[in-house]
């Protein structure tokens, strides 16, 4: 890098370091923004989903208080959880694709701060994000610095939340079926936990599937 703020030249004209700080200051405002809407919407549809299963708990408490555990308990405490399942697999893919796009929005941020070294190396040491647009780079925005295992970084993000969250109750949709179905219990907790544990399985290797989407075009990579 060179030690001088360098100049840009557009139609013959050199273009001033302040006019293309100005620009790469509204694209970075412009991607904050856009990322903080994204999960904005993302938590609403979390809380909603939640409502909605905390909801369908205290219905089948009322149904069982008024006609205990039959037939109309099964009938509708399997419905329940199938509308459950499906609102919670549909929120969770949401949070897939918002992971996705956040990734995006931070290697963006990246792509600019590369560009506020080349106008001013000196500000290299004051930075705490990456300035690379690779993998290394995002994931030393991501953690800013802590040294914390990817393992960790991801068991505690929300698209595992999710993924947890609906495998319990997959395995509680299955289970309910199994019941239905005339199964004992020992059949009745068996094929509850394969349905947890498969729909769980489906759902990790979906997000692998959608994290390799992440667009590493990389042209600021952390080794030339």
């Amino acid at each position: 890098m060179s030690a001088e703020p360098q100049r840009s030249v557009v139609g013959g004209d050199e273009v001033n370091p302040s006019v293309r700080v100005a620009i790469l200051a509204t694209e970075h405002w412009s991607l904050l923004g856009s990322r903080s809407t994204t999960w904005a919407e993302v938590m609403s549809r979390i809380s909603i989903h939640l409502t909605v299963t905390s909801a369908a708990l205290v219905v089948l408490a009322l149904v069982v208080q008024s006609s205990g555990f039959g037939r109309p308990f099964r009938i509708l405490s399997i419905g329940l959880a199938a509308g459950v399942l499906i609102l919670g697999t549909l929120t969770g893919i949401r949070v897939m694709n918002a992971s996705t796009d956040d990734a995006g929005y931070l290697l963006g941020m990246n792509r600019i701060r590369a560009a506020y070294l080349k106008i001013d190396p000196g500000l290299a040491d004051h930075l705490v994000t990456s300035w690379n647009d690779d993998q290394a780079g995002l994931m030393r925005t991501y953690l800013m610095g802590a040294h914390r295992s990817l393992f960790s970084h991801v068991a505690a993000s929300t698209a595992m939340f999710m993924n947890v969250t609906n495998a319990i109750v997959a395995g509680v949709f299955g289970a309910l079926v199994a019941n239905a179905a005339g199964g004992n219990a020992a059949v009745t907790a068996v094929l509850g936990s394969v349905a947890g544990l498969a729909y769980f399985a489906g759902m990790i290797m979906l997000a692998r599937r959608t994290v390799q989407r992440v667009p590493f075009d990389s042209h600021f990579p952390s080794t030339p």
